[in-house]
């Protein structure tokens, strides 16, 4: 396998179990992706990593059918709360249909190849597929 680099530093690739990690908040608990020098819930400057539930269910979607140039649409962006942590990220491995996507479905983090540089590193990002879809040991994708 040729070498693999997340595409957002809160993606952990790490032996085979992906996982995204999280900055919380020690005065008040709430949860950030991105670096802080304060919380914005509580303005406390003590921050924790930790890691967010792998499983959750989609709080909010929309069915993207307008994209920038080279984006393929449609596709499903999504809120998925994982245990109490708001995650923004595409539903992926399901039509993206009113009809197939609903709010309080089931779903689970998986990888998702984004590209390949001219060394051969391979950018990983990840999204949300539904718990009833095949995982990869089921032979899915």
């Amino acid at each position: 396998m040729s070498e693999q680099i997340p595409l957002v530093d809160y993606l952990v690739l790490d032996d085979g179990d992906p996982h995204l990690m999280a900055h919380e908040c020690a005065g008040c608990g709430a949860r950030f992706f991105d670096r802080r020098n304060a919380c914005g819930g509580c303005g406390g400057a003590e921050f924790e990593t930790v890691r967010v539930a792998t499983e959750g269910e989609v709080r909010a979607f929309t069915i993207v059918s307008l994209a920038a140039p080279g984006i393929p649409v449609p596709f499903v962006a999504s809120v998925v709360d994982c245990d109490g942590t708001s995650v923004r990220a595409n539903v992926v491995n399901v039509d993206p249909t009113p009809e197939q996507v609903r709010l309080g479905m089931k779903v689970r983090l998986v990888t998702v190849p984004v590209g390949v540089d001219g060394g051969g590193v391979e950018a990983v990002g990840f999204g949300f597929e539904p718990v009833d879809a095949p995982s990869v040991s089921e032979g899915g994708r």
